[in-house]
């Protein structure tokens, strides 16, 4: 499903209240490839619901450039919404999403394993409420910007 971070609100809620934990990533995803999927799945192995904030157009070319995304926001979002581990995805607008992660609040956040757990956005909230903080397994050799080189020669 894809929501807004009104929308939700009431589902953090629902997930509280049955005892699911929540698990949180985030990132511009703007051209799929095997290590976002093997990323994926290993975050959805750490709780119930997995959770996956994606960085709008105009952030990601304030990360990026003004060459990216490659793929709207709106077909990022899409394509996470249809993969097997991913239960939610909301788009933010901001370069992190730490109001984000302040507004939810979630059980467990995770990062690929390029970003020490000092580094990852939001881990002081999560830290703060007794969360998990995770640095997952990182992918030599697959990475969006190198799939961009590749083919641009």
């Amino acid at each position: 499903m894809i929501v807004t971070k009104e929308e939700f609100i009431p589902i953090r809620q629902k997930l509280k209240n049955e005892k699911q934990i929540l698990i949180f990533t985030n990132g511009c995803f703007d051209i799929i490839h095997r290590g976002h999927i093997e990323y994926l799945n290993e975050a959805k192995k750490l709780g119930d619901f997995l959770l996956v904030a994606v960085n709008s157009d105009s952030s990601v070319k304030k990360i990026k450039g003004d060459n990216r995304p490659i793929n709207s926001q709106q077909d990022r979002a899409v394509v996470l919404d249809n993969l097997k581990p991913v239960d939610g995805v909301i788009i933010f607008d901001e370069e992190t999403p730490y109001e984000l992660i302040k507004l939810i609040i979630p059980d467990v956040l995770v990062k690929g394993g390029d970003w020490e757990v000092k580094d990852i956005v939001g881990s002081d909230v999560v830290l703060s409420h007794g969360g998990r903080v995770i640095s997952l397994s990182y992918w030599d050799n697959y990475s969006t910007t190198a799939i961009i080189k590749k083919i641009t020669g």
